[in-house]
Parts: C-alpha cells; sequence; structure tokens
C-alpha cells in the first residue's frame, strides 16, 4: 500500500484474528464432533483496517474515521491497528495527538475493538522518555484491547503496575519474535516475551509481516521453543489464547475467559444440544472447538507413533 493511499483492505497477519490460526486466511472446516455436531464451515477471513501513523494528522484522523466506519458496518473487519514505524519523526511527534484521535472515535464506536501496535520500541531509537508511555497510553488513552509488540514494556513507567493491569484485565500482546529481531536487533533473553509470561499477561505469537519479515507462524512457534525455551504445555496454551483473544464475535468455549476449562454446555459431559446451539451462534466457539479436535489429533498420532 503506498503511504498516500487510504487502504483497509489488509487481511490480518495476527492469528489473533484468524478464525483458525492453521489455515492461511482463517477458514474453518467442517469436521465431525462427538455427540452428532458439526461444524459449520465459514470458509472466510477477518480482518484488521488500519492507519498510517507517519502521516499528516488530517490524513491520519480522515483514515481512522473511515476504519472505525468500516469495522462497525462491515463484518469481515474486525477490528482496527495503528502501523508503520512508531519511531518515525511524525509518530513520535504526534503520538499524543494520535491517542486523542482514537479516544475520539472510540467514544463514538464504542463496538469497534483496537489491537494498537506500541512499544516497538528499543534503548537508541528514541529519546528515553518515550519509551516510558506508549504502551500505557494506547491502553489508557486510546482503549486497546491488544497490544503489537510491546517490547519497551520493562522501560515503560511503573511497568510492574502495567502488567498487573494488562494481566488483570486480559490484554493480550502479540509477540513477534523474527520481526523484533530482524527491525529491533531484540532476541533471546532481551526478549520481554518471558517478562510478560511471568506477569500474567496472555500471549499469542504473530508474525507482523510475513513479507516484510520472511516469516511464517510455524516459524515463530519455532523460534518460541528453540529460542525462548517454551514446552509443547506453553505452545498449546498460547494457541488457544490466539483465538481466545481474537476479536470474534461470539461466547468462548471457555468458561469465564479461564482457557482448557469448557463452558458448561461443551464441558466434560457435553449435552450435544446445548453444545450445538453454543457452537451455531458464537464464530469464537465454532473456532476453538475446530482447534481442540486439531490438537487432540495431534496428540493422539504423537503417542501412538513407534520410535
Amino acid at each position: 500500500v503506498e503511504p498516500h493511499q487510504l487502504s483497509v483492505r489488509h487481511p490480518s497477519r495476527n492469528p489473533a484474528d484468524r478464525v483458525d490460526q492453521h489455515d492461511a486466511e482463517g477458514r474453518v472446516g467442517g469436521d465431525g464432533v462427538r455427540g452428532g455436531l458439526r461444524v459449520l464451515r465459514l470458509g472466510e477471513d477477518r480482518r484488521q483496517a488500519f492507519a498510517l501513523r507517519g502521516l499528516p494528522p488530517a490524513q491520519v484522523f480522515a483514515q481512522l474515521a473511515y476504519a472505525f466506519a468500516l469495522v462497525e458496518r462491515d463484518p469481515r473487519y474486525v477490528g482496527i491497528n495503528f502501523v508503520a514505524p512508531e519511531d518515525g519523526p511524525v509518530a513520535i511527534g504526534d503520538f499524543d495527538l494520535h491517542m486523542c484521535m482514537f479516544r475520539f472515535f472510540a467514544a463514538r464506536h464504542r463496538q469497534v475493538k483496537l489491537s494498537l501496535h506500541a512499544g516497538e520500541l528499543d534503548l537508541g531509537l528514541v529519546p528515553p522518555s518515550d519509551l516510558a508511555h506508549h504502551i500505557r497510553d494506547s491502553i489508557e488513552i486510546a482503549g486497546a484491547r491488544r497490544i503489537g509488540h510491546g517490547v519497551a514494556i520493562a522501560y515503560e513507567a511503573d511497568a510492574p503496575g502495567l502488567l498487573a493491569r494488562m494481566a488483570r484485565d486480559r490484554i493480550a500482546v502479540e509477540i513477534n519474535l523474527t520481526s523484533n529481531d530482524t527491525i529491533l536487533g531484540v532476541r533471546g533473553a532481551r526478549h520481554p516475551l518471558a517478562l510478560y509470561r511471568a506477569a500474567g499477561v496472555p500471549v499469542v505469537l504473530s508474525t507482523d509481516d510475513e513479507g516484510v519479515s520472511r516469516s511464517d507462524m510455524t516459524n515463530e512457534y519455532l523460534r518460541a521453543a528453540t529460542e525462548q525455551g517454551l514446552r509443547y504445555a506453553d505452545l498449546k496454551q498460547i494457541a488457544r489464547a490466539s483465538l481466545e483473544y481474537a476479536f470474534l464475535p461470539g461466547a468462548s468455549l471457555w468458561r469465564d475467559g479461564r482457557i482448557g476449562e469448557r463452558a458448561a454446555p461443551c464441558g466434560d459431559a457435553p449435552a450435544p444440544p446445548a453444545c450445538a446451539a453454543l457452537l451455531a451462534a458464537s464464530d469464537k466457539a465454532r473456532a476453538q472447538w475446530r482447534l481442540e479436535q486439531e490438537l487432540s489429533r495431534f496428540e493422539q498420532s504423537i503417542l501412538t507413533q513407534r520410535f
């Protein structure tokens, strides 16, 4: 997309916005499930509208006006993002103004969800003062429900308090291991993934921009295991979280957000009619149900292999 163009036809690169992170365009399949239930095939993707933070204020305002209206009216669009280098002179100089713009539109479009890139910064890119508030302001002023990158969390003013709030309010952070290494040079023990997990903040894995990073979701999970030391149980939790914190409509398969504890209709002793009703009414629950099937099949295949 050229910088001067107002374009929102941008399939989200974050699996949290995909109906099913295992399919390239987020398509949900029609696999049979126990109890005579079936998951309907959606065959569609979900997208984020976005605005470019490096443009003049009037253009950013116009992009946001269009993006908020689009998400409110077109079900293919599930949220709004804010993209382009966060350390650019315009992005830094207009950051406070941008946050006020988001607050202005969010007050008028209360059902529109925000996933904002914030804290894609490191020491040396910007003055230290600019490391201290971008994540917090994106949450407290703009109203972000998810944070993209969040690399600079340790430099935020009262970082422990901010982490506690993100954990309490279930504000997920989108972790982009390859992108953060390529663009910021932040990798290994310097990456805050372990810090977020220790604080109880929900985390999901993301590619950021597959074309720029030359990465895909398989590589991100591989890096999480080999570079960050995550085990299978950790990766499974992250895969589940990518749907729990997706901006998909409908109730969750999990009870009160406790991932792994199914809601009553589809619990340990599922009631087929009630569970079918939940899956029929909720895009999110259907996607979560299919992921559970795929995880179960994968685990069973491993257990039955002969080595």
